[in-house]
């Protein structure tokens, strides 16, 4: 190859890697914006009431916004309200932390199944007992007992 011809190409390749560089960085920020889309995606969900069981704070139909990321939100705590994995598929329940485990549930609250006779309720390690705010109309813990913390699938935080 000829020098004229290999400068001729060396002129071209340095003239065409601008354009590279510039689809590179467009890239590299399609790829972060796609990132964080997936991010979002996966750690943010909405949840639609339905019934009345947290009357007054949330109306059969309102949609809230839960996430699955505690580490952004903090750890699950006492009046914290949770979205609950239901026994039915694609059936969730949306509920109010009142005990963690470790703690005792106060007597106008124990599970139906458990006699005073007993004596106090402790919920146990590593369980949340749950109530819904509208208690006549409620099936909570004190129906369905504690409920496991494989059954919480996030935290609402964004009330209304």
């Amino acid at each position: 190859m000829s020098t004229e011809v290999q400068n001729a190409v060396t002129e071209t390749v340095v003239a065409t890697t601008p354009k590279k560089r510039g689809m590179r960085g467009f890239g590299v920020a399609m790829l972060i914006v796609l990132g964080l889309v997936v991010f979002l995606w996966q750690t943010f969900f909405t949840i639609q009431v339905k019934g009345n069981s947290m009357l007054t704070t949330f109306h059969n139909g309102e949609r809230l916004l839960a996430t699955k990321a505690y580490w952004l939100v903090g750890e699950l705590k006492r009046n914290d309200v949770v979205v609950i994995k239901g026994d039915d598929p694609g059936e969730f329940l949306i509920k109010r932390i009142n005990r963690l485990g470790g703690e005792d549930v106060d007597f106008l609250n124990i599970p139906n199944n458990w006699s005073i006779e007993k004596g106090k309720y402790t919920v146990p390690e590593g369980d949340y007992y749950v109530l819904g705010d509208n208690a006549p109309e409620s099936e909570d813990s004190r129906f369905f007992g504690p409920v496991e913390a494989s059954r919480i699938v996030g935290k609402v935080i964004v009330l209304k």
